[in-house]
């Protein structure tokens, strides 16, 4: 349904997200906040404090609906108008494949030299304690007892 088509009190009923949508649709290209608001605004008969006050709720809520994408040139258009195409080319994915077998194989020899490593600093601390140590034979331990 067209705006202009629409009674004031059907624009009235409808939510600023919503006449947003409308607005990007008739308009057919990206606006930025200030520009759809201000439209919103004179649809609506809200004075210049009106805007100030509400135009960072509306940003807000602009920002919360999935309808919407902010486009690099801080302008709204509708996420229908800009689809994200992924493109897979069999070459990076085998190459990609690798890289992430490449990085298993990593992440195990560090895991293995950190066991390694902390297996050998318990070994030199218990070989040092044995040194002073002397293995007794079962008679002389009878004998002092």
């Amino acid at each position: 349904m067209k705006l202009k088509n629409m009674t004031k009190e059907e624009i009235e009923a409808l939510s600023y997200t919503d006449l947003t949508f409308i607005l990007l649709t008739e308009n057919r290209k990206p606006m930025t906040t200030a520009e759809i608001f201000k439209k919103i605004c004179e649809l609506l008969d809200f004075t210049d404090e009106e805007y100030s006050e509400k135009i960072g709720d509306f940003y807000t809520s602009l920002t919360i609906d999935k309808r919407f994408v902010l486009l690099d040139d801080a302008k709204w258009d509708l996420r229908q108008n800009h689809a994200i195409e992924i493109t897979v080319d069999e070459d990076d994915e085998d190459i990609e494949e690798e890289e992430q077998e490449e990085d298993i194989e990593d992440d195990e020899t560090e895991e293995d030299d950190s066991i390694e490593e902390s297996i050998d600093d318990e070994d030199i601390d218990v070989d040092d304690d044995l040194d002073d140590l002397s293995v007794l034979p079962d008679e002389e331990l009878e004998e002092e007892n």
